[in-house]
């Protein structure tokens, strides 16, 4: 038998079990889809997080009170307070930190917003007059939060449109007021919609002097961030290590496996979230491919079952002359062909519901959500599911090939 005909054999068979053929490759096909949307929504997910953080700017360093835990026993290291005013102060001296142009103290947390009984719980950010600066968000009307206001612990407060909308849809609050932990604050500015365009969702947030914030919406002392730009992008690295140095003589730590305190830049934040994304999309993709297996012993399976209700059909063609070799080479591609086709198909649907479920996190939740179709996942996948029926259908084949044509000939 030439290849020519061992194709035609192989495509005849499957052509003529129609629906078996189809439940066949199921398990392909629900494999390799699972591994496209895996890695696509990865990827998206992965593109949209460093988007945000690159939004921020290069310049930003944020310093996060608590050490970085080393494991699931030593997460209570990241609930202390150890940022407070005698650190801001520290940094804000020119011979500690010469490079840092700007500082801003951060306080948040979530609180009620209310306003004539309509109430909602966005998230109250405490900050200064750098906010818009640092986070390049400025009030579309109105105006932002003053050095006076800080100053002043001023009962103010910019809303972002979310919670504008929530508290009053038909009703300008700009002028108005709105009460907060039992305080009226003054509506001074309302930001523009920009969805969660950044790390930040400004839409969904409340934004008032962080002395507000501290003395009386939350009642602490201490900060939750500090925000330092540095005044150029070549003295990062410089500004990271003063701040290091500046904040360790400020606590007493001599070593800096004991550091209360982290830094973090816009690069530091980038490899980590792309670290921790790229294990997570590889994790769940090895699960996805656990449908594979299964898929794979489903084919074995079909495939014995094949060649039993084949077996006069087997010894026939050997009676006419075909060797061990071809009947193997017929159950093979068989075996490939169908996993090869369920490959080609679960890429096409992974990319299809991968693309509309891209198009609904866009629309519904304002998130720039893009559409990434992973080629070397598409090439592994219908390289994997091509090798799964040629490592599953061996046996099979293997034992269509050592049928003895006589007996083959005698099987009712």
């Amino acid at each position: 038998m030439t290849i020519k005909h061992i194709i035609k054999s192989s495509v005849v068979g499957l052509k003529t079990n129609k629906t078996r053929s189809a439940l066949t490759i199921l398990g392909i096909v629900i494999g390799v889809t699972a591994i496209i949307m895996v890695v696509s929504l990865g990827q998206g997910a992965r593109n949209l997080i460093l988007g945000q953080i690159q939004g921020i700017g290069a310049r930003v360093i944020a310093i996060v009170p608590g050490r970085i835990p080393k494991g699931p026993t030593d997460i209570l290291a990241t609930l202390t307070a150890s940022l407070k005013e005698r650190d801001l102060s520290t940094l804000k001296r020119t011979e500690d930190v010469p490079h840092a142009e700007e500082i801003m103290p951060v306080v948040f947390g979530s609180e009620t917003v209310s306003f004539e009984g309509q109430t909602y719980r966005p998230t109250i950010f405490g900050g200064t007059e750098l906010m818009a600066e640092i986070y390049d968000v400025y009030p579309e009307r109105g105006r932002n939060i003053s050095e006076d206001d800080v100053r002043a612990a001023a009962d103010v407060v910019v809303l972002g449109t979310k919670v504008l909308e929530t508290l009053s849809p038909d009703r300008d609050l700009l002028g108005e007021r709105v009460k907060i932990k039992g305080r009226n604050f003054l509506v001074i500015g309302i930001l523009p919609k920009k969805g969660a365009a950044s790390l930040f969702n400004f839409d969904d947030m409340a934004m008032v002097p962080y002395t507000t914030a501290q003395r009386y919406i939350f009642g602490i002392k201490h900060y939750n961030r500090i925000i330092i730009q540095a005044d150029s992008e070549e003295h990062v690295a410089a500004t990271v290590n003063d701040v290091k140095a500046a904040l360790r003589a400020e606590h007493g730590i001599t070593d800096p496996e004991k550091d209360d305190f982290a830094v973090e830049t816009q690069t530091d934040a980038i490899q980590t979230v792309s670290t921790i994304l790229s294990a997570l999309t590889v994790f769940l993709a090895l699960v996805a491919a656990i449908s594979l297996v299964v898929g794979g012993i489903g084919i074995m399976n079909i495939m014995l079952v094949s060649v039993t209700e084949r077996t006069r059909e087997i010894g026939l063609r050997k009676a006419l002359g075909a060797t061990n070799r071809n009947i193997l080479a017929q159950f093979l591609l068989e075996a490939v062909i169908l996993t090869g086709i369920g490959g080609l198909i679960g890429i096409l649907l992974g990319a299809l519901l991968s693309f509309a479920i891209s198009l609904v996190i866009t629309n519904a939740f304002g998130l720039l959500w893009s559409f990434t179709f992973p080629i070397f996942a598409a090439i592994l996948g219908i390289g994997v599911s091509s090798a799964i029926g040629l490592i599953f259908g061996l046996y099979p084949a293997r034992k269509a090939s050592r049928m003895n044509p006589i007996e083959a000939l005698r099987y009712e």
